[in-house]
């Protein structure tokens, strides 16, 4: 006697956690359409227009070289010029500051768009992440303009960039989605949260060197999982010193576990917060 065994679409478990990278795949047209739009739209009304995505991280940069450079002369050691030492951090630290910062605002800034029709809300968050990614590209033309002039030449390394960045991408994500979670129920942890984003930048060595700090501190650095991103994207910049074989591992595992810590939070917490935009 042959037994049939039926199974309904409701005996499937649902996984939130994986339906919500098939919704960024399916979607992705509409991350792309909404990374263009805001870069855009941003800069719709200003005299240079999208040329501010380079002009920002340049204008800063300048700023910082000519107070820790003329001012305190600050000086590297090595060859590496201190104004390429500058900008490829600077890059690093912006790309992260902006997009934890448009990833946490993005549920609120788009509640008017998830209350009248439906789109997975990890597209507005995933989106807002990826436009600080768009900024670190557009970062890297005065960089190798500085490369080819000042030294040290361009490396075939370069082409492999992409890699720590889409770690980064990641490891913001998941950042910006469980920030989200709280901005969602309190505007002010915004505030909060650019503050501690600004200790982030200034506790990574962008413009000072990991050499002045005691060698028994030394070890304490790495608790900053920014400083594995920028010491092996300015390896693969401009070469130099070699980054500790820590870092590497570092870059993997927060860019994963960040995405899916992040992620699992926010599907899980997303139907009782949906209700409150």
């Amino acid at each position: 006697m042959i037994s049939h065994q039926h199974v309904y679409d409701s005996d499937v478990r649902p996984s939130p956690l994986r339906d919500a990278f098939k919704d960024l795949y399916r979607y992705r047209a509409l991350v792309r359409l909404l990374v263009g739009r805001d870069l855009t739209v941003r800069y719709k009304r200003s005299l240079f227009g999208v040329t501010w995505t380079v002009l920002n991280p340049l204008l800063q940069t300048l700023v910082m070289w000519l107070v820790f450079y003329h001012l305190f002369h600050f000086s590297m050691p090595g060859r590496v010029p201190y104004l390429v030492y500058l900008l490829s951090g600077v890059l690093v630290v912006n790309y992260f500051s902006q997009g934890v910062a448009a990833t946490a605002a993005s549920m609120a800034a788009s509640a008017s768009t998830l209350t009248k029709v439906y789109v997975p809300p990890v597209v507005f968050a995933f989106s807002a992440a990826c436009g600080g990614a768009v900024n670190f590209l557009f970062g890297m033309v005065p960089l190798i303009a500085f490369m080819l002039a000042l030294g040290p030449g361009l490396r075939w390394s370069l082409l492999l960039v992409p890699v720590p960045l889409l770690f980064l991408l990641a490891m913001i994500a998941g950042i910006g989605l469980f920030l989200a979670t709280l901005v969602i129920r309190f505007d002010d942890i915004l505030n909060l949260v650019n503050v501690l984003l600004m200790l982030v930048g200034y506790l990574t060595p962008t413009f000072w060197v990991v050499t002045i700090i005691p060698r028994r501190y030394e070890h304490l650095i790495y608790l900053n999982p920014l400083y594995a991103y920028m010491n092996v994207c300015r390896y693969l910049d401009y070469g130099g010193v070699a980054p500790s074989w820590i870092c590497v591992p570092i870059v993997v595992l927060t860019g994963t576990l960040g995405l899916i810590v992040g992620l699992a939070v926010f599907v899980r917490r997303w139907p009782t917060l949906a209700v409150l935009l």
